[in-house]
């Protein structure tokens, strides 16, 4: 079950809300300036917080790292959002090409978004052509805002049809709501800016001299995971079908479904340096996780088949050394490992009869 996202402010009527939202940003804009105090550092303090409590606060900087040729990645080093990494919690991965830069994903918030084209300015002068997101949990577009406020709204995002259902339904404003709850509102300011091209399994795109192809096998994280393999450079970001050192949310996937797209992907493209929406990529990122999974996912099996309840299937995974040799420092292992056995054992019920 997701956790239900905060509501209005019942007790300022709407009118007033909206109001106060306007006096304040007005109040921004004119304090500094209109009253002629834009030379007092009292007056800009107090204008950047007016704009930060409508916006919410910049994110720090972060460097990009260069992983091939042609790709970068802005490195999220936390797992989960929270008000102190104000919601950085996702990598955001951008291609240089001859025809300009294309992002595959877009981050969390407007304010990481931001951050991520002043990144990528520092790399190259060439403007932002396309962005990809790889599924609809909200870590990895919500900052398509930040994309289509600096190059317009005509900017090309593509995704697969389902996550643009998803991001245009109720997905999109939970996301938004969730992250500001868990980043006390950091992220304030951001709109759902769903994606606006539909793309497809085996669709290839050519940016001046690369080649990005996409790749989806059905369910594995969630129902529509878009892996975009950059083919010059045999690097494929793959989103959050693999982590590094995250549990990875299983709410709406597959554990099944995630060790056959792990095969197909890998015959598809042969080897590559994975590229995941969270952590640091690496050649051997499919088989790491992959060991990690299985290790939850096939004792709930045995389990199952062999008439045993949830709490031996438990048991069973928490002794076995591909997930006890995670469990000391994997990010939010213990407090989601329960979780996940359970859904471990349901899908392994469905597959059992």
């Amino acid at each position: 079950m997701r956790p239900i996202p905060p509501g209005p402010d019942k007790t300022v009527p709407p009118a007033a809300r909206h109001t106060r939202r306007h006096w304040l940003k007005a109040a921004g804009a004119l304090g500094a300036t209109g009253l002629g105090l834009a030379a007092w550092p009292e007056a800009r303090l107090w204008a950047q917080q007016v704009q930060d409590f409508i916006e919410g606060p910049p994110v720090p900087d972060v460097p990009a790292q260069r992983l091939s040729p042609h790709v970068w990645m802005v490195y999220a080093k936390d797992g989960f959002p929270t008000a102190e990494n104000q919601g950085l919690m996702a990598n955001v991965v951008f291609v240089v090409t001859g025809a300009g830069v294309v992002v595959l994903d877009s981050g969390c918030s407007l304010q990481v978004g931001q951050m991520a084209i002043r990144m990528i300015r520092r790399v190259t002068p060439q403007p932002v052509v396309a962005v990809f997101n790889s599924h609809y949990h909200g870590d990895h577009w919500l900052g398509n805002h930040a994309f289509v406020e600096a190059y317009g709204a005509d900017l090309p995002i593509h995704a697969l049809p389902h996550t643009i259902e998803q991001i245009k339904g109720a997905e999109g404003n939970l996301w938004r709501s969730l992250m500001e709850r868990w980043t006390n509102q950091a992220t304030m300011g951001t709109k759902v800016v769903a994606p606006n091209r539909p793309t497809a399994h085996g669709q290839t795109f050519r940016f001046g001299e690369v080649t990005l192809k996409m790749h989806h096998y059905g369910t594995a994280h969630t129902p529509s995971d878009l892996c975009v393999q950059v083919v010059e450079d045999r690097v494929t970001h793959v989103g959050d079908i693999a982590m590094d050192n995250r549990i990875a949310n299983m709410d709406d996937g597959s554990y099944a479904g995630t060790a056959k797209t792990y095969e197909v992907l890998q015959a598809a493209t042969g080897d590559q340096l994975w590229v995941p929406g969270h952590g640091l990529a690496s050649t051997g990122l499919l088989k790491a996780y992959g060991d990690f999974m299985a290790g939850i996912y096939e004792p709930c099996l045995k389990a199952v088949k062999d008439g045993q309840p949830m709490e031996a299937a438990r048991a069973a995974v928490l002794k076995d050394p591909r997930v006890a040799s995670r469990a000391k420092t994997m990010q939010g292992f213990e407090s989601n490992i329960g979780k996940y056995i359970s859904l471990a054992y349901l899908e392994a019920e469905k597959e059992a009869f």
